[in-house]
């Protein structure tokens, strides 16, 4: 089930990419190079990312702590922000649509994700099984 539930994550953040590309240029194909290569970064960098902060978050405690992981979460968001325009820019030269990308696509991710796992928690707490019976 957690695979299929992190696959399905993918996909999800694979969709919302093609979306906002394909909104801003009208290429299918650019669409299709956002959906590859923004997840695909996003996917290598994030476990560097978390290790560098998770001694810091893990050896703090009380208020300290609250204020590490809070900033480790405006950092990962930053991540994925740069990526985003990176992305973009580099698919079509355009600093505007690089940074509508780096704007929007974490931003949807950050409102559609956790509905996302909503419904999966939901369909595992109805007991719902992804294997054939």
């Amino acid at each position: 089930m957690a695979a299929a539930r992190k696959g399905s994550q993918v996909i999800t953040h694979m969709a919302i990419g093609f979306a906002i590309a394909y909104a801003f240029t009208g290429s299918i194909a650019l669409g299709g190079l956002a959906v590859v290569v923004e997840p695909v970064l996003n996917v290598l960098l994030l476990p560097f990312h978390e290790r560098a902060w998770a001694r810091g978050v893990h050896a703090a405690s009380g208020r300290r702590r609250y204020l590490l992981a809070s900033l480790e979460k405006i950092s990962q968001a930053a991540m994925h922000a740069v990526i985003a325009f990176l992305v973009l820019y580099l698919a079509t030269g355009s600093v505007a649509f690089g940074g509508m990308a780096a704007l929007l696509e974490p931003v949807c991710n950050v409102i559609l994700m956790p509905l996302h796992d909503r419904l999966w928690d939901n369909a595992i707490g109805r007991g719902v099984s992804t294997s054939p019976t």
